[in-house]
């Protein structure tokens, strides 16, 4: 995590000036170099050079002679580039005067310094003097109290500079309320209008009450981040803003914050200075490392920059203490993904939350570098091994806990308690009667943000769950192996090979591929392989597969419903000519003869209204309707009149889809039968044919949730069936429902 982070700088300024009060790690390892010119041949050949060409001469030997001497020789130091450091040191030109870290004067001889290698290692930093780079570093007054960030070169220095007021004093900055102001950039205006603000409200109260007490040496202090420039075509464009903005957010905000605080309650970043100044003038004749180490002895500060580096480096969780006041800070765990192609970690970093709603439930802190899956009721919670030292059992029930607050811990410690992989997000908050969106949300993203927990799917508590393998592993699979054997020495426990062999195994199976089935086979055993599954499931060793539905027409379902349809069309048809019937028996007696026999002369019945009304003209061209057949000619005309009134009368027939690109013959999918268009619906319904009622109303209920998108534990909680009732649709329809397994 974090891979570009360099050092961290603790930097003052007081009235003899910048300097620079510690910094970590003790050695720093110079940016890598970005640009450098290609070296050519040694055999001085020039290819394509456009001097030449312009320059060309018909003497050989003058362009032999000029071909030599255009030789590069390989000896030039200066022709390849080289960083700045190589040649000489970027301040040289500036003086090399220092200051100790109290800001008082100091008995060392800076003549000695300027060619001492130790009093060097104590002042040259980044290849600049601890002064010049302090002297960068702190910026002016009204730059204070807001984001800073400065790049040179390849490096990169981010931070918030916070200073005492003009007169000396450490005390709150007030909030400035302007109700009028409004738009994008009026936070940015406000901090940059003058302090003498008659409408100020103090954020900490009554400023005389929370300043410092009496004045100090210390005008400014600023904790910087030094990074490495990332490459910026190593990444989509804005990545590298945003990383280095959460990095700050994250890191450098809160710290500076909290350091602030204790300045103005207690005067302790001062005091921490004095103790670290003190101590460099007694070692700046012993190696620079030494200093480093005792000064972690003597200041919280030194130890708290030092376990924050560790813990940056490292991705893990930072446990600093500052003046007594214990901080949990941390990076998302994939911010680094923003440093690299898009390609290469687009499918595992993007797309994990669905929709902006689930990004909305995690909250802007957890909705960022973490690939988180979505917060939803039918997930479970896995609580995490956590630190002795931090268990948060002994510091729910300690005695600081105020009385006011104790009700809460009680309860979430109850909650704590409660909580199980084979219990849903929901079903807690049934047991304890909490509310899902206002109670259990954020009780959940406290524990994610904080590494006690993770979000995980639900186990079955017989362990009837199935799971793969994960493709990729944290630690070396012989380390994992031995961690395993040493926690699970049981005999009826295989080795963790063979374990995830046999899991791998089974998802090749259409039957009986579950946990219970191929791993413990015994319901004695299901209590010491919950225990398990738990142990990789915390190692990310384990994925669960979900099982997800699809609606597939089949061809002989298309054309039952296409038959049904001409019925219809035929049905109707008979009764409008048997009503046109009844009529001209009244009036003529020579048609009433011909429509006695309609079975003789209508082929067309089962015609469209479209091909009924081309029947005609087809006849009389093909010369098969004869003048003297007048009841052939009267029939077929008053053919073409019931199929218009048909079309007009069933208009909604017409709006179904016939003949249209979605009606063929041809075995198709239903993506979407949430919205299924209308001739999709007459599908759906013709498939609940000849079963019983009321397996047909539960599949007319909960066919919308097959998508192929939404897993069985999502159809579960949102139409409100059990798994059992599920499996009983899936029998009953399973000529028409594709069924997979799939992680997400």
């Amino acid at each position: 995590m974090a891979e570009t982070l360099l050092a961290i700088l603790l930097v003052t300024s007081s009235a003899k000036g910048p300097n620079v009060v510690y910094r970590w790690p003790p050695s720093v390892v110079n940016t890598r170099p970005r640009l450098s010119r290609p070296r050519p041949p040694v055999d001085g050949l020039e290819l394509d050079n456009p001097w030449r060409a312009s320059h060309y001469s018909d003497n050989s030997n003058l362009l032999a002679e000029t071909h030599v001497e255009g030789a590069v020789d390989v000896n030039i130091d200066d022709y390849a580039w080289r960083r700045p450091t190589e040649s000489r040191d970027r301040s040289m030109s500036f003086s090399r005067s220092t200051i100790p870290a109290s800001g008082r004067d100091s008995p060392c001889n800076d003549d000695r310094r300027e060619f001492d290698p130790i009093a060097n290692e104590y002042q040259c930093l980044f290849d600049y003097t601890a002064q010049f780079l302090a002297g960068m570093l702190c910026p002016q007054r009204h730059l204070c109290h807001q984001k800073f960030e400065l790049v040179i070169d390849n490096l990169v220095f981010a931070g918030h500079p916070v200073c005492a007021e003009p007169d000396g004093v450490w005390r709150f900055k007030p909030d400035r309320y302007n109700p009028g102001s409004r738009g994008r950039g009026s936070r940015h205006r406000e901090s940059n209008l003058p302090d003498k603000d008659n409408s100020e409200v103090s954020l900490g109260g009554d400023t005389c009450s929370t300043a410092t007490p009496k004045s100090s040496w210390l005008h400014m202090f600023h904790l910087v981040l030094v990074f490495d420039l990332p490459d910026p075509s190593s990444s989509a464009s804005g990545n590298i803003a945003r990383y280095f903005d959460t990095i700050y957010e994250q890191i450098a905000f809160t710290v500076t914050a909290v350091l602030f605080q204790e300045q103005v309650l207690s005067n302790f970043v001062e005091l921490e200075c004095d103790a670290i100044g003190s101590l460099e003038t007694e070692y700046m004749v012993k190696a620079f490392s030494d200093f480093v180490s005792h000064a972690q002895r003597v200041s919280s500060i030194a130890t708290a920059m030092k376990n924050l580096y560790d813990a940056i480096k490292s991705s893990n969780m930072a446990h600093i203490t500052l003046n007594d006041l214990p901080l949990e800070l941390q990076l998302p765990p994939y911010l680094d993904h923003l440093l690299h192609s898009e390609e290469e970690f687009e499918l595992e970093f993007m797309g994990r939350l669905e929709n902006q709603t689930d990004s909305q439930l995690w909250g802007r802190e957890l909705s960022f570098g973490w690939r988180l899956p979505a917060l939803v009721p039918w997930k479970s919670l896995l609580l995490l091994d956590a630190d002795q030292e931090l268990d948060p059992y002994v510091n729910l029930r300690g005695s600081h806990v105020h009385a006011e607050e104790r009700s809460l811990a009680e309860g979430l410690i109850k909650f704590l308690e409660t909580v199980s992989v084979t219990l849903s997000l929901a079903d807690m908050a049934s047991l304890l009667d909490w509310d899902l969106h206002s109670q259990v949300y954020p009780t959940v993203r406290w524990l994610v943000h904080h590494r006690r927990a993770k979000i995980v799917d639900t186990v079955h508590n017989g362990l009837k769950t199935i799971f793969s393998i994960a493709p990729k592993f944290d630690k070396p699979l012989a380390a994992l192996a031995a961690e395993f054997k040493r926690d699970f020495p049981q005999p009826p426990i295989s080795p963790l090979p063979t374990l995830m062999a046999t899991i791998s195994n089974s998802n090749s199976k259409q039957a009986d591929n579950h946990f219970f089935a191929t791993v413990v086979q015994s319901k004695d055993l299901i209590s010491l392989y919950h225990e398990v599954v738990l142990w990789m499931l915390k190692r990310d060793l384990l994925i669960t597969l979900h099982l997800h539905v699809r609606v597939v027409t089949t061809a002989e379902l298309k054309v039952c419903v296409r038959q049904a349809h001409e019925r219809k069309l035929e049905r109707r048809a008979s009764h409008y000519l048997r009503g046109r019937r009844r009529s001209s028996r009244r009036g003529d007696h020579g048609v009433g003869d011909a429509l006695e026999h309609p079975r003789i002369n209508m082929p067309w019945l089962s015609l469209s209204p479209k091909v009924a009304r081309q029947y005609p003209r087809r006849s009389m061209d093909s010369g098969q309707s004869k003048p003297s057949d007048i009841s052939g000619s009267i029939l077929l005309e008053d053919a073409e009149d019931v199929f218009d009134e048909i079309s007009e009368e069933d208009s909604g027939e017409e709006n179904v889809g016939w003949g249209s690109s979605e009606d063929t013959l041809e075995p198709s999918i239903i993506s979407d039968p949430g919205t299924a268009s209308p001739l999709e619906r007459k599908w759906l319904a013709a498939m609940s044919e000849g079963k019983d009622e009321y397996i047909a109303r539960r599949f007319a209920l909960i066919n919308q949730y097959f998508d192929g998108k939404r897993t069985d534990d999502e159809i579960l909680y949102t139409a409100e069936i059990s798994r059992k009732q599920l499996r009983e649709v899936l029998h009953h329809y399973e000529e028409y429902l594709q069924t997979f397994l799939h992680p997400a």
